[in-house]
């Protein structure tokens, strides 16, 4: 039985963010507890061991709910359970799912579920820029495979000085809001509105946001490591043939580069030319083989058109 751990985050204006895990939802594949001032949110993250005989995506699905309780309300009406996520509750998910879906290996195709639930509000914190890292937290301590850790958070500026992660109230009087997910390296997502802000003041902001986000994720790494969960589970999604996938290449790559070099206009005659190449390929397979390898040639094909459109 795992004690609980729990570390903290020190934000730039001195407000502290603690992540914890060990205590709530253990059966799942990993769970952390976000607590800022009296905003709690739970992220837990399961996954399937295998994945879905066909699946060649990343079957991830993210979703933040707000609980009635979480400020003190209960359903009115005829209806008296949660309801549907709202539209917020849905843009929140998308945000959280941006910066997390481009992380996991190209070649992980297992469902992975994402849930984080506001379990207490302020009325002060905004919970939709703790999501993000309460979720990738939990994906942090799982033995999950995922390239992270990232981070979220909100910048506004409010009489020319940034703030990060302001509160509601702050909010109103800010003329810079934008969300970005990150990782250690590289920004991954920005989102928000600005009104007459100059592109350095816009990279400025960014910026500033990365630095934060940066102290965010390196407390995730000491947390894993005091997990110890740090070996992620083995898999094998995909099946592969290397020598059909040198066949594809050599015998597709020049005439997939002629049609992107041709600068024909029109997007239909391009899509149908790219598409007669891989049918043309097909053709050379034998008829028995065929339907076996053809999601593999559609797949090394692909690979093929994306590499001769960037060329």
């Amino acid at each position: 039985m795992m004690n609980p751990i729990v570390k903290s985050i020190v934000l730039s204006d001195g407000r502290t963010i603690t992540l914890e895990t060990g205590k709530l939802a253990k059966q799942a594949d990993g769970a952390v507890t976000l607590r800022t001032g009296n905003t709690v949110l739970l992220a837990t993250v399961c996954a399937a061991k295998d994945a879905t005989p066909g699946t060649d995506f990343m079957p991830l699905q993210v979703e933040y709910r707000e609980k009635f309780a979480s400020s003190g309300r209960f359903p009115g009406g005829f209806m008296k359970r949660e309801g549907k996520p709202s539209d917020y509750e849905v843009l929140t998910s998308r945000l959280i799912d941006r910066a997390l879906r481009p992380l996991f290996p190209d070649d992980y195709h297992a469902d992975v579920f994402v849930n984080v639930i506001l379990f207490s509000a302020d009325g002060e914190d905004m919970p939709d820029a703790l999501a993000g890292l309460a979720a990738s937290a939990a994906l942090a301590v799982s033995d999950i495979p995922f390239n992270g850790p990232i981070s979220e958070v909100r910048v506004a500026r409010i009489d020319g000085k940034l703030i990060v992660n302001p509160t509601f109230s702050q909010l109103k009087q800010a003329d810079l809001d934008i969300m970005v997910g990150a990782t250690l390296d590289n920004i991954m997502m920005v989102e928000g509105e600005m009104n007459e802000v100059s592109e350095a003041e816009m990279l400025e902001a960014i910026k500033f946001a990365h630095e934060e986000i940066k102290k965010q994720c390196q407390a995730q790494i000491e947390l894993t490591e005091e997990v110890g969960k740090t070996v992620k589970r083995k898999y094998c999604h995909e099946e592969n043939d290397e020598e059909l996938r040198k066949q594809v290449w050599s015998n597709c790559y020049q005439k997939a580069y002629d049609v992107a070099a041709s600068q024909n206009p029109n997007k239909h005659e391009r899509m149908d030319a790219f598409e007669a190449i891989q049918e043309s390929f097909l053709e050379t397979i034998p008829e028995e083989e065929r339907d076996e390898k053809a999601p593999l040639v559609a797949r090394y094909y692909h690979e093929v058109e994306k590499e001769a459109m960037r060329r």
